[in-house]
């Protein structure tokens, strides 16, 4: 046993010691000097010395290196509505220096745009002569120029892969100097101000070196890249190697290639070896993976290791690479992986790092991530205009992730002859040369929603290019559009339920709730699979505990600017309830979009724009999760994951408000995208009342549900005539353990009248009225949509759902408003059954009535129903308020409550409520106000 031991640990002494041998990990201290007078190349920096370190992998400003934040700062990223910062005399305290602040991004600490040099002096060993050289440097922001002792070896400028430098001579025995110049300046590759790659909407735009840095030794012939191609009808994998360095012509050479499972068992398959002469520089080998082969997806993420060993006249180099046995494809509208039907359910990434402004290199923070995502329900992450590293892909390939990965462009004027058209094809190889074999990788994109009068033909030729470069993926024109014949699917912004510059004209915000719709308009004219672009966006109100978690280089100044503006605005103690009401909201929305996107027959898939906020173009607080991936406090994963799953049962209702006279009728179908069918099932539904018992309950017939949408479970019918009084009912329907819920609303037709009514409703304020007011009469002001005057609240655009992305950055689309905050237990609501967040009752008070500013009143005026203003402005606003006037009471509702009540149900309920509150001895306003404060509200 001792003599075992002693070999054992000889053996790995050995193996450590020959790693070691072959490679020197440059992390650590280096030298470093910042040019921002870019003079380092004409004065030949790299010939001298320089005295200031810094940490690497890291950059400047995680070292705290760099400038300070001011007015003249020079940001990567357009702005849009937000360069109203610079003249906006209530931000010209955030304009002053020492307390800068800006509301469109996060704020780096420190800020650089230009050349800064690296500099690391290391000993060689005196073994390692007459070999060839590799500088690695993981991922470099942006352009890297190296200098080995006194000799340049090469410039790089790649955004997405390594940038590996190859030499031979200019490394000497004993002390070497490595010097490198990274300038993250947009130069002659303009890749977009906005794209995620370099932008400091998001990652910042950084300048530094980070995950492995490391100088290799190679022999003079080596592997420069490897293709693993599956087949998975046959068992096998197609191997190509392209080899570098200097070799002659017929150069012998000998591959030997093992596979095994990285994972599971970590079993290894029968070696197959093979003699070559070289000659064009690829070897292609056929590696057959036996017959137990195991396939990979998002149910089964079996990942495979190749070792390639390349041994020639000059030395044996060797590679290791993941990959999976996996082959996605379309057929007709529909995405297979592996022959079965898949649905992808994603959500965006951004380059979205706060404590660092730089993606992590990593495994385990990607698992994280993915795992995340996983327990909301998704399968899937598009990288926005950007490419992550190779951490990325191994961590998906593990967890099960497919992965949408684009070539670190957002671009207008494509496809004019501008440089950056050809370096996007370089970029494009490089991307899938570096991180192709993975198979979580399954679709790319040169970037995201391109322009110019010549960007259509550009990429047309560029989906051919990279169709034939590589045919494991799947290939689109640009993220969001535009629509080419040769490309594998559509991605594009048609199936949503609210989209760009829609305002209130949207399904969401101008047609009553219903759940029968879908986006069949789109998919049946389209004949591939389409895939809706970044869906959703839909806001929540700021988070202000987050603000504790910026402890690394990017600070809330924006949450700071408008935290204070809440505060200033006597509002700061309700910024909880804010984010509470709003979320539920903003949850409720993404529902409703996601089911739309289920419900469509062949639909391919949905992005949501997203599962966490995006931190830029004006903060667009768009995530159910903060910038961390943590939850806000208002939907659990569990409850999200019942609409955004693999199995989601669907109702379609025709409404959500019944009378009490009526049948609920709903059509009960399911999308399902699980690993296998689902057998002799017997779905269960019930429709409960508020207290979770059940007011009906029954099953549909017993039915085999096949993988795919659109799947016909029955239909329910519910007479409701035993309901007296209004309240609201929830359907839930149950597929195994799957389950999916709607909340309904039933009112009764005939309502129990109120007696001795003492009070007035009017819509106007007449002579008379004021004088029955102001002499101790009660008053029920129920104004008309338009009446209020505009700076009092007209021109707040009020509608039902959440503020779409942000208001600075669409200039000012509509909706304004985040919903309502309420006590769903004032006596005023006692007839209104409703939660203290908006829900589809609310719809059509939203969509009939007035935002009311009460700025200018009392501030210990505290309304019945609140408006939740956009975080910009934190304005009080009202719905719904009360207030003694002279001898007399009112109530002001900024809701219609006149117009067509027969066919407003709830108008009609809420209308009942508040006259049976005005009626009772509950209706004691305590605020007072001057009849000429209520004038002011309206329209002269």
């Amino acid at each position: 046993m001792y003599i075992l031991l002693i070999s054992i640990t000889a053996l790995l002494f050995c193996s450590c010691q020959k790693e070691q041998e072959n490679s020197i990990d440059l992390a650590g201290e280096w030298n470093f000097k910042i040019d921002a007078e870019d003079v380092g190349i004409i004065k030949k920096w790299h010939q001298n010395k320089f005295k200031e370190t810094i940490q690497l992998p890291g950059s400047m400003a995680s070292n705290n290196k760099g400038d300070e934040v001011t007015v003249n700062t020079d940001w990567t990223g357009n702005m849009w509505n937000d360069s109203l910062w610079y003249t906006d005399p209530k931000m010209e305290k955030y304009r002053i220096k020492g307390n800068v602040k800006i509301p469109f991004w996060l704020t780096p600490k420190k800020v650089y745009k230009g050349a800064a040099w690296y500099q690391k002096e290391i000993i060689i060993p005196e073994n390692w002569s007459n070999k060839q050289f590799q500088l690695h440097l993981e991922r470099v922001h942006w352009e890297s120029t190296v200098w080995i002792n006194n000799k340049k070896i090469g410039s790089q400028n790649s955004l997405a892969t390594p940038h590996n430098y190859i030499f031979s001579d200019e490394l000497l025995a004993g002390k070497n100097t490595i010097t490198i110049r990274v300038d993250n300046r947009i130069r002659d590759i303009n890749v977009g101000l906005d794209a995620h790659s370099i932008s400091d909407n998001t990652q910042t735009n950084w300048n530094g070196i980070i995950g492995d840095i490391k100088l290799l030794t190679k022999p003079k012939i080596n592997i420069d890249v490897v293709n693993i191609r599956p087949n998975i009808t046959k068992n096998k994998v197609e191997v190509v190697i392209k080899t570098a360095g200097n070799f002659k012509t017929d150069e012998k050479v000998t591959v030997k290639l093992t596979a095994k499972e990285k994972f599971k068992g970590k079993n290894s398959l029968k070696p197959v070896q093979k003699a070559f002469k070289i000659n064009n520089g690829e070897l292609v080998l056929e590696y057959k993976m036996g017959d137990n082969v195991k396939l990979w997806d998002e149910f089964n993420p079996n990942v495979y290791q190749m070792e390639v060993v390349l041994k020639s006249s000059s030395g044996i180099d060797k590679q290791t690479v993941d990959f999976g046995m996996r082959e996605i494809k379309t057929q007709d509208n529909v995405f297979t992986v592996n022959n079965k039907p898949i649905f992808l359910r994603g959500t965006l990434e951004c380059a979205i790092f706060p404590l660092t402004g730089f993606p992590p290199t990593d495994v385990a923070s990607w698992k994280q991530i993915y795992k995340i995502i996983k327990n909301h329900g998704l399968n899937h992450m598009r990288f926005h205009s950007w490419c992550p590293p190779e951490a990325a892909f191994a961590a998906a390939d593990e967890e099960g992730i497919y992965l949408q990965v684009e070539a670190s462009a957002w671009l207008a004027n494509l496809g004019d002859g501008t440089p950056v058209d050809n370096w996007l094809y370089r970029e494009g190889e490089d991307i899938i040369n570096a991180y192709g074999n993975h198979p979580s990788f399954v679709m790319m994109t040169y970037g995201n929603e391109p322009s110019g009068k010549n960007h259509k033909a550009y990429l047309t030729k560029y989906v051919a290019h990279f169709k034939k470069f590589d045919n494991r993926k799947l290939y689109t024109s640009g993220a969001g559009y535009p629509y080419l014949n040769n490309m594998d699917f559509y991605n594009h912004r048609g199936p949503r339920i609210q989209g760009w510059n829609e305002n209130l004209k949207s399904i969401i915000n101008a047609k009553p709730p219903q759940t029968q719709f879908d986006w069949r308009k789109f998919i049946d004219k389209t004949p591939m699979p389409y895939v809706s672009h970044e869906m959703g966006q839909w806001c929540v109100y700021p988070n202000f505990k987050e603000m504790s978690k910026y402890t690394g280089v990017l600070q809330p100044k924006n949450f700071e600017i408008f935290k204070e503006s809440l505060e200033e605005n006597n509002l700061g103690d309700l910024a909880e309830q804010f984010l509470l009401a709003s979320g539920k909201l903003q949850t409720l929305c993404y529902k409703a979009d996601i089911e739309a996107a289920l419900r469509t027959k062949n639909m391919a898939g949905f992005q949501l724009l997203d599962l966490h906020d995006f931190p830029g173009q004006g903060t667009a607080l768009v995530g159910v999760l903060d910038v961390f991936w943590d939850e806000k406090g208002y939907v659990k994963p569990e409850k999200f994951k019942q609409f955004s799953g693999q199995t989601v049962p669907l109702a379609r209702l025709e409404k959500r408000a019944f009378k009490n006279t009526d049948t609920l009728k709903a059509t009960i179908e399911i999308a399902h995208f699980g690993e296998n069918a689902l057998e002799n099932v017997i779905p269960k539904w019930s429709l409960k009342n508020e207290d979770d018992t059940v007011f009906v309950d029954g099953n549909l017939p017993k039915i085999n549900i096949k993988i795919g949408n659109g799947i016909q479970l029955g239909t329910i019918n519910i007479p409701l005539q035993k309901i007296n009084k209004a309240q609201k009912l929830t359907l839930t329907i149950n597929v195994k353990n799957f389950k999916n819920t709607w909340d309904v609303w039933v009112y009764p037709t005939a309502q129990k009248e109120i007696n001795n009514t003492d009070f007035k409703v009017v819509d106007k304020l007449d002579a008379k009225t004021i004088s029955y007011l102001q002499n101790g009469g009660n008053v029920l002001l129920n104004i008309n949509k338009g009446d209020i005057a505009d700076e009092k609240g007209g021109k707040i655009g009020i509608g039902f759902s959440s503020i779409f992305w942000n208001t600075s950055w669409t200039k000012e689309q509509k909706p304004h408003t985040l919903g309502i905050l309420c006590d769903p237990k004032h006596p005023a609501l006692a007839d209104f059954p409703t939660e203290f967040h908006s829900n589809w009752q609310w719809w059509d008070a939203m969509t009939n009535s007035n935002a009311i500013i009460l700025d200018d009143f009392n501030k210990n005026l505290k309304p019945i129903v609140r408006v939740i203003d956009d975080w910009f402005k934190n304005r009080s606003t009202a719905l719904i308020f009360e207030a003694k006037v002279g001898k007399g009471k009112i109530l002001v509702s900024g809701i219609d409550l006149h117009t067509n009540l027969e066919k407003r149900l709830e108008a009609k309920q809420l209308l009942y409520s508040l006259k049976k509150y005005m009626n009772s001895n509950k209706f004691v306003p305590k605020i007072p106000l001057k009849i000429s404060e209520i004038q002011s509200l309206l329209k002269s």
